[in-house]
């Protein structure tokens, strides 16, 4: 049976919720409403569409500021009247120019929310001024740089670890952590590559 035939369209008076989660980070973007017509049309495009209330037309994300919202899969609830619609946004998602919504404490967010940020941000020091962050300058001394950076960090998280200095593992894990997503990001990798090959792994 299709999605379209599985909804309850007349318990949600032919409109569904539906949340807009990142695909990568697990964030919660949006909250919109989709008719049939829209599901459709997302289904088709790819690109998430909604049915605007107050404009009474569809309406793709995206359509005006560029900001779309590219579909990865669309999971239905078990009471049949809810959406979770997986994404890769391009762009913010919010008008205001934030990635979400929703208000979000920036001091304290999920762990997968702040690293798929902090690979954003690794991303961006590509191209940057070498002496402009460390980061810059590990890119501009290349990958055999990097991965030599990757190695000491691995062997100081072991020391750390045979020694029982708790403090010092963390230290040196999130230094280790940080290498490696800078040497992803200098291969054209990311994050997500390791999670899904974690997942087929855990398939198995």
């Amino acid at each position: 049976m299709s999605l379209q035939a599985r909804i309850d369209w007349d318990k949600v008076d032919g409109l569904i919720p539906a949340v807009v989660q990142d695909n990568n980070s697990g964030q919660v973007l949006m909250l919109g409403y989709m008719n049939q017509d829209a599901l459709a049309k997302t289904l088709e495009t790819e690109q998430v569409t909604f049915f605007s209330r107050t404009k009474q037309r569809l309406w793709t994300k995206g359509e005006t500021s560029g900001n779309v919202l590219e579909l990865k899969s669309i999971a239905l609830d078990c009471d049949k009247d809810t959406l979770l619609v997986q994404v890769n946004p391009i762009g913010p998602t919010c008008h205001t120019g934030t990635v979400t919504c929703f208000d979000a404490d920036e001091t304290t967010p999920p762990s997968l929310v702040f690293l798929h940020q902090l690979e954003q941000v690794l991303a961006s020091r590509r191209n940057a001024d070498p002496d402009s962050s460390y980061t810059a300058s590990l890119y501009a001394r290349g990958t055999k740089r990097i991965s030599q950076k990757v190695g000491e960090e691995g062997v100081e998280v072991a020391l750390a670890a045979t020694s029982g200095d708790k403090a010092e593992l963390v230290n040196e894990s999130a230094d280790l952590i940080y290498h490696l997503l800078v040497l992803l990001q200098d291969q054209g990798m990311s994050l997500a590559d390791i999670t899904q090959r974690l997942a087929e792994r855990h398939g198995k």
